[in-house]
C-alpha cells in the first residue's frame, strides 16, 4: 500500500472510533494488505489520537492464546499502544456505552516497568528485573471493524483492537509469584464465567513481555520505565454491556473490578 492509502485507512479507523460507527474489514477491500502495512495504519491512527491531546502510557500484547491465533490463522501475537484516555481506576465506572461499539472484556496481568527494555536480546530475567510490579487488570477490547469480522491485518491496523482498561488496586513484586501457574477467576454479575492460568498466554505472561520487547526492539522502539504493559488475556473474551459488573481475581496477586455504564 502506498503512503497516501495507509494514511487514509488510519484516518478512517480513527473517525470510526470517534463516531462509534464500524467500517468494513480492510482485508475485504484491500486484498494485498500486509501486516507491515497494517502496523503503519495503526501508527497513523495513533498519530491522530496524539494530535487530539492523548498521551502514550504503555503498550498491549494481543493474540497470545493459541485458540485466538488459530482462529485468525496466525502464529504470532500482535501489539498496540495504550493512551491515557483508555485508563480507568479500580472502582471507577467505565462508560462503554459512550466510548465503545462492540466491547469484550478479558482478564489480564499488567506489568508496570521501572526500567527501559530495549530489544533484541531481552530475556525473561531482564523483564523481571525491569518490572516494578504486576497488577490485576481488565482490558475491554473493541473493534472498529463490523461484527468483529477480522483477520490479523484488520486487528493490527486497528491498534490491536484496543479499547479501555482498568487496573486493580493491589500491586505485587513479580518475583514473589509464579506467573505461569497463578490461577485467574472471572465473575460477571455475580457468577463465575471463566477460569484460566498464566500459562494461557504464550506459556507465561513474562514470555509475552519478552516477545514484545524484542519485537519492538527490531524497530528501535523501547518499552519505557513507567509504562503499563498489558500482557495478554488468560481467559476467553466476554461480551459486555452497560449495567454489567465484572471482577477478576488472580492467585497471589489480587483482584480488579469494573462496572460498565
Amino acid at each position: 500500500m502506498d503512503k497516501q492509502l495507509i494514511q487514509a485507512c488510519g484516518d478512517e479507523l480513527y473517525q470510526a472510533m470517534i463516531d462509534r460507527t464500524p467500517v468494513r474489514p480492510l482485508t475485504e477491500r484491500f486484498s494485498d494488505i500486509t501486516i507491515d502495512d497494517a502496523y503503519h495504519i495503526s501508527l497513523r491512527m495513533l498519530e491522530r489520537r496524539i494530535e487530539a491531546g492523548e498521551r502514550v502510557i504503555g503498550k498491549k500484547i494481543g493474540l497470545t492464546s493459541k485458540a485466538v491465533q488459530n482462529m485468525l490463522k496466525v502464529g504470532q501475537p500482535d501489539f498496540g499502544y495504550l493512551t491515557d484516555s483508555m485508563a480507568f481506576s479500580q472502582g471507577e465506572e467505565m462508560p462503554i456505552s459512550e466510548r465503545l461499539m462492540q466491547p469484550k472484556a478479558e482478564g489480564e496481568i499488567a506489568f508496570i516497568l521501572k526500567k527501559d527494555l530495549m530489544g533484541p536480546g531481552i530475556t525473561n530475567a531482564d523483564v523481571l528485573a525491569a518490572t516494578d510490579c504486576v497488577i490485576p487488570c481488565f482490558e475491554v477490547v473493541d473493534s472498529r471493524v463490523e461484527n468483529w469480522d477480522i483477520k490479523i491485518q484488520d486487528t493490527v491496523a486497528d491498534n490491536a483492537s484496543c479499547g479501555l482498561f482498568v487496573l486493580g488496586d493491589r500491586a505485587v513484586d513479580p518475583r514473589k509469584v509464579d506467573l505461569a501457574t497463578c490461577g485467574m477467576v472471572v465473575e460477571k454479575n455475580g457468577s463465575i464465567i471463566s477460569t484460566g492460568a498464566g500459562a494461557a498466554a504464550l506459556g507465561s505472561p513474562v514470555n509475552c513481555v519478552t516477545w514484545l520487547a524484542n519485537t519492538l526492539g527490531q524497530f528501535g522502539i523501547p518499552l519505557k520505565a513507567g509504562e503499563v504493559i498489558l500482557s495478554g488475556s488468560l481467559v476467553p473474551l466476554e461480551p459486555v454491556k452497560a449495567g454489567d459488573f465484572m471482577s477478576v481475581s488472580i492467585g497471589g496477586i489480587g483482584s480488579a473490578s469494573v462496572r460498565f455504564i
